[in-house]
């Protein structure tokens, strides 16, 4: 690329990048914490694993245990279940918060053992829920979301300018695609920062990508919906009863339905006319956290009002489901984590090292215009007009 052409993606990839860089840094940066963002909670919090290992006996327990110590609290409750045992989450998500921020759950964990809350706290009240409100919305709600969306897709351009920029001729390709030996060290920086770009080009356009997306569902949704029918969660009550069935019979009753799933969570009626919803992770779900095979279930007579089944999905709605698990890497298990775990880095070292960069060649130009100025011969005894 030569010419104008040339010079309008340099100004562009330049600007973007010293306007917004410092913000891909952060989000990447966060980004990074966050794929382990359990495990670093858990180790900042010791008292969650107050008995490691640990299941409940029965989930109408941990749900007692919820209610007990919040009385006043008498919506739905969402109880994760922990595949390797320990203090068992739960998120109680209709608080005050939540209506002023949009999500904003309470946040508790069981002993399962003792049946006892062991802690208990508001979403983004400290440790890794402040990262994720962070990386997620900049701490500013939904115009942060919007904020952060519309930063990745400018990202998205950053990345598509620097690798216009960085293209050679092909009889000089396999040799671009290699850092210069001995170079100086503008030359070292230069090499860094455009081959970082290089070989994480596909890896960081996939989670900015993602990452875009999650955060506009506002826009996405809608424009997908127009293309593709998208699942819309049933509006269901419980028909009027005396007695609620417990949570382990509501459990039971959905494993039936997919009895090679895994109970994921487990959401409890809201008040007298909700209905349970068991989430199930069926093997072929990118996400086995978040999956989406549920179950409806009446509170009182046990009988299953609807079901999702996430293999009749729509192509729509499928490509939702991918969005999270790649943008985390968990679609593919420890090593897609630690692939976006090395991606969150590099926006960091692509801000530093772009900016020890444009320091460099400012310099140089700042070099090159002091050669070019002509030195004026004055005679002796004349005075300088100029």
């Amino acid at each position: 690329m030569t010419g104008p052409a040339r010079r309008a993606w340099v100004q562009f990839h330049l600007w973007i990048g010293l306007t917004l860089g410092g913000l891909f840094a952060l989000l990447g940066l966060s980004g990074s914490a966050l794929v382990f963002y359990r495990g670093i909670d858990a180790g900042m919090h010791p008292p969650v694993h107050a008995a490691p290992g640990a299941q409940p006996a029965r989930w109408e327990d941990v749900f007692g245990a919820l209610r007990a110590a919040n009385p006043a609290l008498q919506g739905a409750w969402r109880i994760e279940v922990q595949p390797g045992g320990g203090a068992v989450p739960a998120r109680y998500m209709q608080t005050p918060q939540a209506a002023k921020r949009g999500f904003a759950p309470l946040l508790a964990w069981v002993d399962p053992g003792a049946m006892r809350i062991v802690r208990q706290q508001g979403w983004g009240e400290g440790g890794m829920t402040w990262v994720y409100d962070l990386h997620y919305r900049l701490l500013a709600g939904s115009a942060g979301a919007g904020i952060v969306g519309v930063a990745g897709l400018l990202a998205l351009l950053l990345l598509a300018s620097g690798l216009c920029l960085w293209w050679p001729a092909a009889a000089r390709l396999r040799g671009a695609l290699a850092p210069k030996p001995h170079a100086a060290p503008q030359r070292r920086v230069y090499d860094i920062h455009s081959l970082s770009g290089v070989y994480g080009l596909v890896l960081l356009a996939v989670v900015t990508a993602t990452g875009a997306l999650l955060d506009l569902p506002d826009q996405v949704k809608p424009l997908l919906s127009s293309v593709s029918a998208l699942h819309r969660p049933p509006v269901l009550h419980s028909a009027p009863g005396i007695s609620r069935i417990a949570v382990d019979a509501a459990v039971a009753i959905a494993a039936r339905r997919f009895p090679h799933a895994r109970l994921a969570w487990i959401e409890t009626p809201d008040g007298p006319g909700g209905v349970y919803r068991i989430n199930l992770a069926q093997p072929h779900e990118p996400s086995q956290r978040f999956p989406r095979t549920n179950v409806w279930i009446d509170q009182y007579s046990g009988r299953v009002l609807a079901v999702r089944d996430p293999r009749f999905d729509s192509w729509g709605d499928k490509a939702l489901n991918w969005l999270h698990p790649l943008h985390n890497g968990e679609a593919f298990g420890l090593a897609g984590r630690m692939l976006v775990f090395v991606s969150g880095l590099l926006p960091a070292l692509l801000f530093v090292t772009g900016i020890l960069r444009w320091r460099h060649k400012a310099r140089a130009h700042r070099l090159a215009k002091a050669r070019r100025i002509p030195i004026r011969y004055v005679p002796k005894g004349q005075p300088d007009l100029a």
